[in-house]
């Protein structure tokens, strides 16, 4: 393949994933069925959904009894008010209540800062079950690599998990990264002098997020295909994970 060229598969055939299923294994055996050769550098974008799913991240909101906070949000917003509590328990901080539109911006317990703390109710078995993000999704990619390399033998490839997250000052959402293994989760430009001879002193480029977004191209919200295959990207093996993107509080300056 051309350096200049990437391609992105998706993996198709892959079953509703279950509590306690082997994603690796479901993944090597479906790019199998698709006759998708695994093959060295490949980087793997997987949905979030599916390791929330295989981890059993599942909350029954019958199980839930909302705060006076949840009841109020409840009532103002019309939401259901145990939602509401599941988003405020997966929450360190909340940073925005819009009560017309039903949405809490919360910083996670690992750092995101997004809409209602990640918990998804959409695509899940139930009507009264929502869904939480990974509890430790650096570490949900580093098993998944594990696995997938003792599966095929490959040792250098990489595991991106991704999840859709919506912009300050920008309409639309895109996928980012909220766990990696096996890629260094960017490029460092700094120091480097750009076509003008110039030195940059600041541009850091967010690889895994890059990844996490093209992949989406293919995955899709609707496709059923909650596997990506990424080739032809340079990059470097690296374990810091996305968990190290997370920018601090004292350098960020819009809260």
């Amino acid at each position: 393949m051309d350096k200049n060229t990437i391609k992105i598969i998706g993996v198709t055939g892959i079953p509703e994933v279950r509590h306690g299923d082997d994603i690796a294994g479901l993944i090597v055996s479906s790019a199998d069925n698709q006759n998708c050769l695994i093959r060295e550098n490949d980087i793997f974008v997987i949905a979030q959904k599916i390791v929330s799913k295989s981890e059993g991240q599942f909350v029954y909101l019958s199980d839930i009894k909302p705060s006076s906070f949840a009841k109020v949000f409840g009532k103002k917003s019309g939401k259901d008010p145990r939602l509401i509590e599941v988003v405020l328990k997966e929450s360190r901080q909340i940073i925005k209540i819009d009560y017309d539109r039903g949405i809490l911006i919360t910083e996670t317990h690992h750092g995101f800062i997004c809409a209602n703390a990640g918990v998804d109710s959409s695509n899940v078995s139930r009507d009264d079950v929502v869904l939480r993000l990974p509890k430790n999704p650096d570490e949900s990619a580093q098993k998944l690599l594990s696995k997938i390399q003792s599966l095929t033998g490959i040792k250098k490839m990489s595991v991106i998990i991704s999840d859709t997250f919506g912009r300050p000052w920008r309409e639309g959402q895109v996928n980012y990264s909220i766990g990696s293994s096996g890629i260094q989760p960017t490029v460092d430009y700094r120091g480097n002098k750009d076509s003008l001879n110039r030195v940059m002193n600041v541009t850091e480029i967010a690889i895994i997020d890059e990844m996490a977004s093209a992949a989406e191209l293919v995955m899709g919200k609707t496709s059923r295909i909650p596997v990506a295959i990424i080739r032809g990207v340079q990059y470097t093996d690296n374990q810091r994970g996305t968990g190290s993107l997370l920018r601090k509080k004292q350098t960020d300056l819009f809260r």
